[in-house]
């Protein structure tokens, strides 16, 4: 087929224009609450989150502007692995640790249940603006295997 007649597929622009990695996309609630506003200035209303834990930037946009991991207001995972996996309840990564190293899961299993409730805040808690499950499951998978 001549190449003339075939549309080559559009880079959506969630990528970060540091290290190449996919972005989520996040809502204005969630830069509001994690960043100032003179940090945000310069990002368009549609902006991404970069979940590459060592990269510097934290938020972009499809023009390549992006907000620094040292311009949070406070320290976010994974950017932070020291930060609380989960900031709406608290639970840090020692915690999931510690129940792999005791072969019990009722913190885990507890904050799963708490993390399905009413009283999470992911929209303003988490970098992302999401739910910390999926992280709170990789964790635990990743760390499981580790010898």
């Amino acid at each position: 087929m001549n190449k003339a007649f075939v549309k080559e597929s559009e880079d959506p622009g969630d990528r970060c224009p540091v290290c190449g990695g996919f972005g989520n996309s996040v809502q204005q609630v969630t830069l509001r609450a994690h960043v100032s506003d003179d940090a945000r200035t310069h990002l368009a209303d549609s902006a991404y989150f970069c979940p590459e834990p060592t990269c510097e930037v934290a938020y972009f946009d499809q023009f390549e502007q992006f907000v620094k991991v040292e311009q949070f207001v406070r320290p976010l995972y994974p950017k932070d692995p020291d930060a609380p996996i989960c900031p709406c309840f608290g639970l840090y990564c020692n915690a999931i640790d510690a129940d792999i190293d005791e072969g019990d899961v009722s913190r885990v299993k507890a904050h799963l249940r708490k993390a399905k409730s009413d009283q999470a805040h992911c929209a303003t808690q988490t970098g992302d603006g999401r739910s910390c499950i999926p992280a709170v499951q990789k964790y635990y998978m990743r760390q499981r295997k580790t010898p």
